[in-house]
């Protein structure tokens, strides 16, 4: 179906009030590219300086493909999502192995990391291919104007509104703009919570408005299933320096660096926490000074709650059974390392770096 009278509304309140960002007017994939990939779950307020930042650290495809994963995942520190960041740095070797960017939305697909909106932005704004952009806001948009009660988040919802976008899509020079002014049209006018339908360009055509169903849509299938993880972290220092952890497992976080961790299934009360088979025989000798910091810190992720207690361990000489690899860490140099907010937080709470 082709609406061009959605089109062309959609279109003049763009020109209007659209956003200033620096990864607008240009055609430099490169550019297009890494501000997608930090906005994917990223608020534009939350990601401009993350972006400034990463581009004036890895300027173009061939210093980010350089860099190594720690000078990555460090510069990436604080948006979250690491799985993003470490994608971004396979996709950039991969661009360096084929001599240039991919210029077709199917090459652009293959890119680590890359999926379907990913590609479809990069071709549209990069290079002008008439690929439709899905993602929350066009979700949000198209869901409430058309009054469409089709789940976003199953499969056939999604191929529903990937074709109903494909052809409402404009052609020729107007698709890019299009595809900018339905993104930002959801992220300015048509917001979640309290969206602005009193000065709305839209309000005369909307489904939702006229059935007073604005809160309802989109509709989602599933309730996002909350799990609560509890973390016992042990800031251990043997003069001067600090033992630190590289996470391997294909779990949160992977790559980055932390104290010292005791998982356990359910909340543990301090004099309750040597008990546990998983603390090393050291931390139960009587030479250790072992003070609690804080507990029940609680830490928000997408699927999970993270509830933390914390430790300050200090020891005379290093111990050698840990189980796995440690780093020692001169407690100075410590803000070198790409840590998890949480334990940013924690640090900074009580001083140790």
């Amino acid at each position: 179906m082709k609406d061009y009278n959605f089109a062309h509304k959609l279109l003049a309140w763009y020109h209007e009030n659209r956003r200033i960002l620096p990864w607008r007017d240009t055609h430099d994939p490169y550019i297009i590219w890494i501000s997608e990939i930090i906005l994917q779950q990223t608020r534009v307020v939350q990601g401009y300086d993350y972006f400034l930042r990463f581009m004036n650290r890895f300027p173009d495809v061939d210093a980010l493909a350089a860099a190594s994963e720690d000078e990555v995942l460090k510069c990436w520190q604080g948006l979250g999502y690491y799985s993003r960041a470490r994608n971004l740095h396979a996709a950039a070797r991969q661009i360096v192995e084929w001599g240039g960017f991919p210029e077709r939305y199917e090459n652009i697909r293959q890119l680590k990391g890359v999926g379907d909106y990913t590609a479809a932005a990069i071709a549209s704004f990069a290079f002008g291919l008439p690929h439709a952009v899905v993602d929350g806001n066009v979700y949000r948009v198209l869901s409430r104007y058309y009054g469409i009660e089709e789940p976003i988040d199953t499969g056939h919802g999604k191929k529903y509104f990937a074709a109903m976008a494909q052809e409402l899509l404009p052609e020729g020079k107007e698709a890019a703009d299009y595809n900018q002014a339905v993104m930002d049209f959801g992220a300015m006018q048509c917001v979640p919570k309290s969206p602005k339908c009193e000065d709305c360009p839209l309000v005369d055509g909307c489904a939702a408005f006229r059935d007073r169903k604005i809160q309802e849509l989109p509709v989602k299938s599933r309730a996002l299933t909350v799990t609560e993880r509890y973390l016992h972290y042990m800031y251990i220092e043997v003069g001067g320096e600090v033992a630190v952890f590289r996470r391997e497992s294909n779990d949160i976080w992977k790559g980055l660096y932390e104290p010292f961790l005791i998982e356990t299934p359910a909340a543990c009360a301090p004099e309750n926490l040597l008990n546990d088979e998983k603390v090393p025989s050291f931390i139960r000798s009587d030479k250790v000074v072992m003070t609690y910091l804080c507990g029940g810190v609680r830490h928000q992720l997408t699927h999970r709650t993270l509830i933390c207690d914390f430790y300050k361990v200090e020891l005379a000489d290093k111990p050698d059974d840990f189980g796995r690899r440690v780093c020692w860490v001169k407690k100075e140099e410590l803000s070198n390392y790409a840590f998890p907010r949480l334990v940013v937080m924690l640090f900074e709470k009580f001083g140790l770096w």
